[in-house]
């Protein structure tokens, strides 16, 4: 499918992840369209994880954001650390929870 035909939205911050410092892509389109996808999903998939997280595991919004970002952030993750951050970004707000500051000294990062 070519980029015009293409009708899937890749927002701002996420092109961001894969561009230079004067706002071009380092990588294909296509690939930034396959790699958005992937983590708007995984996105969406963990909001019912961190909403059972919440009510019988742990007390509190923040450290189940950070729970699920260091478990983003793992070696064997498929995907990479701007990736983990910008997914539990959007986790945070599909959730309507305010949003840690993410580093990558979090754990396992």
């Amino acid at each position: 499918m070519s980029d015009i035909e293409n009708q899937i939205f890749v927002p701002p911050s996420f092109i961001a992840l894969y561009s230079d410092a004067r706002g071009r892509l380092r990588e294909r389109p296509a690939l930034v369209r396959e790699r958005y996808e992937l983590c708007e999903d995984l996105a969406g998939h963990l909001v019912g994880q961190a909403q059972t997280l919440y009510q019988l595991q742990v007390p509190s919004e923040f450290e189940v954001l950070r729970r699920i970002y260091a478990g983003l952030c793992a070696a064997d993750a498929s995907v990479s650390v701007a990736e983990a951050t910008w997914i539990v970004t959007r986790l945070a707000e599909l959730l309507e929870w305010p949003c840690p500051e993410l580093t990558a000294q979090a754990p396992s990062c």
